[in-house]
């Protein structure tokens, strides 16, 4: 229970076979699986042996699943800094093998001593010293793999973790059914699944103890001379500092901690409420990995489904269908309808989790990233030991009702009630993130759905690279030359690597293609040609010019992109600007800017400036009045992604306005006297 990261997803096929080629790792990664499988399978043993004690009290018996959880919680915020340090200093190999060895005897003596003193004594102790197994196995995988497969190590390391919770819970199910055959037995403890558990759980760890032993590449620690790391009220002080002067990750954050509220609350309650539905041990079993598997399943599956929606949005979203789902899920007086909630329940967390570590990885700073991490991480174990206490002890004390209507009756408990309350409390939550994040203001979350049924959303998450995007727009003689040479010069001064390019012209195909569509001996091109003929100089061009520049983590100036053809060849031609944006859209395979400059001018004031017109320019000025609106329009939409400019001021008060606001961009590394320039 130690770990608070989210059901990771499993890397590629290819790559994961590659990383499990290595024979270190795969060892390594062999005592991981079978050490967590361990941890899972005691968990669910040990709140099983507390309800088993509790003697069918049922008050008695939420408080002793409580206790279970709040002591394989609290070592975590209290000796986390501690264990990293050991991990360090040590020999590694040994300490793994020691706390392997360790949490082997403590968990056979669990089920032996039976009772509940014992039983958190040995949880707290176990727990601890997994801390210090932890970093040690953490610290070691960079030094079994080559640099280029440790991400993919991560992923498989992640997967050990995670991925072996479901299998302890199908297998802890298992030993619930067959126990029953062990009835007659004159020994009473080979009767109960819990404690059958703990005996395999425990030889669970002599196993990944012998695999460990025969690991000799695994280095000693680093012996580390650095200062201790932050703790936890410190690391509390520096994340709130930070959060608190961001509406976007405070509400990511928030909406986090709302998400493991929610899981937190079936954990905690899941022994009782199986037992409130009279399913026993199997069904606890069997929703507890109900849980992990919809989570798997939402980590995996969400992000290729709702790739198409801002990452913002789906995270508020789908925080708050989770809510909705687990006060469902509080109402079912059915075991194979709870589960089938369950499921649902975890997998809109599982895509919540997964977009929200994504978003945190995209959103802060990198000189801030540690300790917002940090911060995260003591709220989250700090939020779960509140709820795995507080729930057991609110569904304990509102204790079990009857409702009878017209005759039916309705049999409810402190767990259901609480589920409910949780569900409640996270819906109010994920709305409350949805809202404080929202990007795009002016357009319902509804309204993307239906752009997503038509294939008109297009992908409003975009490409992730290295670089920066930046667009220029704007309608004729609105000065976007001018201010992108500025801006080049501008960035070229403070060091930055700047690469300026334009549509139609960037590539020799688009200098052919700028021929055809601006001449105006070209005469009239069809409407839908026009918007065909720019979309494929578009391809090209992202494909040729400026995708491997981003790569390289250069900073692109385009003057004029995708935006250019929904104004002008949408709203000023009089088709769908929606369809226009499709197009370009799968031309660019959803390649969007990271910020786009509108300058904004009056149609009569820009045509007035041109010295000579070419086919667009001579087009009517209600032509050029469409565009101008639909390139506001398109800003009014996404104002986080626009900035309009007003162009009828001077030229160097508009390139201040631009330098400013291109500084604000997170990934652009400029310092306070670089700015000054």
């Amino acid at each position: 229970m130690s770990q608070a990261l989210p059901y990771p997803s499993a890397p590629a096929q290819s790559e994961s076979r590659s990383v499990l080629a290595i024979p270190a790792f795969r060892k390594l990664w062999k005592s991981m699986a079978f050490s967590s499988f361990g941890d899972w399978l005691g968990l669910l043993a040990s709140t099983a042996l507390a309800q088993e004690l509790a003697g069918g009290n049922y008050r008695k018996a939420n408080f002793a699943i409580a206790g279970v959880f709040i002591v394989r919680l609290l070592p975590a915020v209290l000796l986390g800094p501690l264990a990293g340090v050991i991990a360090d200093r040590f020999d590694r190999r040994r300490l793994m093998i020691i706390c392997d060895v360790l949490r082997f005897g403590f968990y056979l003596s669990i089920p032996l001593i039976h009772n509940y003193i014992w039983l958190y004594t040995a949880t707290v102790i176990v727990e601890a010293v997994t801390l210090f197994w932890s970093p040690a196995k953490e610290a070691s995988v960079p030094n079994l793999v080559p640099k280029e497969k440790l991400e993919s190590a991560n992923q498989m390391t992640l997967l050990a973790s995670y991925g072996s919770a479901p299998f302890a819970a199908i297998f802890f199910t298992f030993l619930a059914l067959i126990a029953k055959t062990f009835t007659s037995s004159p020994n009473p403890r080979f009767n109960s699944p819990a404690d059958l558990a703990l005996y395999i759980d425990a030889i669970s760890f002599l196993y990944t103890a012998w695999i460990v032993f025969q690991l000799q590449s695994i280095p000693r620690g680093a012996a580390s001379k650095s200062a201790v790391n932050d703790n936890l009220g410190k690391s509390l002080y520096n994340g709130f500092k930070f959060v608190s002067q961001s509406k976007v990750v405070s509400g990511l954050i928030l909406g986090m901690l709302g998400a493991f509220f929610a899981a937190g609350a079936v954990f905690g309650l899941a022994r009782t409420f199986a037992g409130d539905l009279n399913a026993g041990d199997s069904a606890y079993g069997i929703l507890f990995a109900a849980v992990f598997a919809g989570i798997g399943l939402g980590a995996w599956l969400g992000p290729k489904i709702f790739g198409q929606f801002s990452r913002r949005r789906i995270f508020g979203v789908s925080l708050t269908v989770s809510s909705m789902f687990l006060a469902i899920l509080a109402l079912c007086t059915n075991i194979v309808l709870a589960i089938l909630m369950t499921i649902f329940v975890g997998a809109f967390a599982g895509l919540s989790l997964v977009t929200g570590q994504t978003l945190l990885g995209m959103e802060v700073d990198d000189d801030v990233r540690g300790r917002t991490f940090a911060f995260v991480q003591s709220l989250i174990r700090i939020s779960l030991i509140l709820v795995l206490a507080i729930a057991p002890i609110i569904a304990a004390s509102i204790g079990r009702h009857e409702f009878t209507i017209d005759n039916v009756h309705f049999h409810y408990s402190g767990a259901e009630f609480t589920l409910f309350g949780a569900g409640l409390i996270g819906l109010v939550v994920g709305i409350f993130s949805y809202k404080r994040m929202k990007d795009r203001p002016n357009v319902s979350f509804f309204s993307d759905i239906v752009a997503a049924f038509r294939g008109e959303l297009g992908g409003i998450t975009g490409h992730s690279h290295k670089g920066i995007f930046i667009a220029f727009e704007g309608g004729e003689g609105s000065g976007k030359s001018t201010q992108v040479e500025l801006l080049r010069k501008y960035l070229t001064e403070i060091d930055e690597t700047v690469l300026v390019t334009r549509e139609p012209g960037g590539t020799l195909l688009g200098k052919e293609l700028r021929q055809i569509l601006l001449d105006p001996e070209t005469g009239a091109i069809s409407p839908r040609a026009e918007a065909l003929l720019y979309a494929a100089d578009r391809a090209n061009h992202v494909y040729a010019v400026i995708q491997p520049a981003l790569g390289r983590g250069e900073i692109v100036i385009t003057d004029r992109y995708l935006d250019s053809s929904i104004a002008y060849q949408g709203a000023g031609r009089v088709l769908q600007p929606n369809e226009v944006a499709r197009i370009s859209r799968w031309a660019t395979e959803n390649l969007t800017p990271n910020l786009t400059f509108i300058l904004d001018l009056p149609a009569e004031v820009g045509l007035s400036r041109l010295e000579s017109i070419d086919r667009l320019e001579q087009e009517p000025l209600a032509f050029h009045e469409r565009v101008r609106r639909e390139f506001l329009n398109l800003a009014n939409v996404d104002p986080e992604r626009y900035f309009v400019v007003d162009a009828t001021q001077e030229v160097g008060a508009i390139a201040k306005q631009i330098q400013e606001r291109v500084s604000t961009i997170a990934q652009l590394k400029i310092n306070g006297e670089k700015s000054k320039k």
